[in-house]
Formats: C-alpha cells, sequence, structure tokens
C-alpha cells in the first residue's frame, strides 16, 4: 500500500483554465497553502466539511447532477451549495489538484446494513499521494473522518469522528471501518469523474437507492459536532455524542436551511413520505 509522491492524474486533474481557486478557498474559508503538505491538507479537509454541508437535496428538488468539472465547480463555489460524495469529493480533488496535491479519485462499494456491498462506482473518494506517504481525504461520507487518514498502515487511527482502520480483502481492496463497522468498500485503482455517472444515475433515480427514499443536509460544527436536517427533524449532536432533536415547522425550512447550512433556496424539497402524504 506504499505510494510515492508524483504528478496526479484522471479526475482529479484541473481543467485546462483552471478552477476559481480563490473563489474555492474563499467559499470554505481555507487559505492558500505555501507548500502542498500534510498539515495543510488536513486543514483544507476539516474546514471543507465545516462549511460544504453533504446533502442530496438536488434529487428531491428535481434538479440534474451533472458530474462535469464546471457543473461541480458552480454549485459548490458560485451557488454555495452542497452535494453526495462524487460531487463533494470530484470538486474536493480538483481544488487539491489545482494547490499542487497529487490527487485522484477512487472508487468505493458502501457496506448496508445487512452486510450487503452496494453497487460499483457506489461511492467516490480521494487517494492523495503526499512524501509521507498516501492518504485518503473523503469529505462526501456524511459522518466521517474529520482528517485524512493514512492508507499504508493497518493500525487504528484515532480521530474525533472515530477510531478508523483499513483492513485488506483477498481481492486486493480495503475495508475502510470506524469504531469497528465496516463503512465501505475501497478500491485501489484510480478513476475518473465520468466513470461514476451510471452510479450517480442510480443513485439519483432508483427506488432502491437510500438517496431516493431520505433527504438529508448535515455539516460538521465549528466544536467538532455535527448538525442534521433529515426532513423537518433537525438534529445537534455534540463532539462528547451528547444530541438534541426538534421538529421544524414547514413554514421555517427554507430559514432553517440559510441559517444553519447557508442554503437559499426558493423552495424547499419535498421529502418521499410527504410526497406519498
Amino acid at each position: 500500500m506504499e505510494a510515492q509522491a508524483g504528478t496526479g492524474t484522471g479526475a482529479g486533474t484541473a481543467p485546462e483554465s483552471g478552477p476559481d481557486v480563490d473563489g474555492y478557498l474563499r467559499r470554505i474559508g481555507g487559505e492558500r497553502p505555501a507548500v502542498p503538505d500534510v498539515e495543510a491538507l488536513r486543514r483544507l479537509h476539516r474546514q471543507h466539511l465545516r462549511t460544504v454541508p453533504f446533502e442530496n437535496l438536488s434529487i428531491h428538488l428535481g434538479e440534474e447532477i451533472v458530474l462535469t468539472e464546471q457543473a461541480l465547480l458552480d454549485k459548490i463555489v458560485r451557488k454555495r451549495r452542497g452535494g453526495f460524495c462524487y460531487e463533494l469529493n470530484g470538486a474536493f480533488a480538483m481544488l487539491l489538484t489545482a494547490l499542487g496535491y497529487d490527487a485522484e479519485l477512487l472508487s468505493g462499494r458502501v457496506h448496508g446494513p445487512d452486510g450487503r456491498l452496494g453497487i460499483p462506482y457506489d461511492h467516490a473518494a480521494v487517494r492523495v499521494r503526499t512524501a509521507d506517504g498516501p492518504l485518503l481525504a473523503d469529505v462526501g461520507f456524511g459522518r466521517h473522518s474529520t482528517y485524512p487518514l493514512r492508507l499504508d498502515t493497518a493500525e487504528e487511527q484515532v480521530d474525533p469522528g472515530g477510531i478508523f482502520r483499513f483492513v485488506a480483502t483477498d481481492e486486493g481492496d480495503l475495508d475502510v471501518l470506524r469504531d469497528g463497522a465496516p463503512q465501505y468498500r475501497l478500491e485501489l485503482r484510480p478513476r475518473v469523474l465520468a466513470d461514476f455517472e451510471a452510479g450517480c444515475w442510480w443513485q439519483t433515480t432508483s427506488p432502491k437507492a437510500h438517496f431516493t427514499q431520505s433527504l438529508v443536509c448535515s455539516r460538521l460544527t465549528d466544536d467538532g459536532g455535527r448538525i442534521t436536517l433529515s426532513d423537518r427533524t433537525f438534529v445537534s449532536t455534540a463532539s462528547d455524542g451528547s444530541r438534541t432533536e426538534r421538529e421544524i415547522p414547514e413554514s421555517e425550512l427554507l430559514a432553517a436551511y440559510r441559517t444553519h447550512f447557508g442554503i437559499r433556496l426558493d423552495r424547499a424539497p419535498v421529502a418521499p413520505t410527504s410526497r406519498e402524504a
């Protein structure tokens, strides 16, 4: 699992004109690193989780999700929205590459509650090759690690988000475990953004997909906790694990998205259960 520093290729490669790096950094409240090192990556990773929500609102607003570099940058940077794994990690890989990191997308399959693996290209994450070894950056899995994780060790890694560990499979993949529970199975072959289009289509259209059946918007808080708006249920979880929960009146939903997540909408997304009522 060792890797050497080099030049990133594939989905992490910046578009010819380059992304609006300064605009992206303003979006996440980050600073341009003097050198693309691990410490700067850790800061960028945490800032991204704090400012760009993990959300699937587009599915329930009837908005098309387009996996092109410009479309992702328009949505996250210009429109100040969030997204799910393909969007968030796809855009983050572009930012890292533009900043001089060797970043590339990897494909994963999420472990379901029944132990079954999801579809191929079920999840997108980012491998960053550094002089200190390869790291897994993932700003698109909802509740996950606050900081990048080392990919070249099987030892436990203690993070504010939990205790993480990588377990090699017989096929050469890696199972990502949080607090002893498998989260997703990571393939180590580099991928490009277009590889995830079929998986994204399934996630946004299939009645069997988790995202078509749920409505969620979530981000890390400044103190290491998390806030989540799922349909009309607002959950605030502190860094010590304590949580509060309350229902948001329908008339206050747009204000809640704006206040807690910085998302300005013309209309509230409608959860599947509400559409069936």
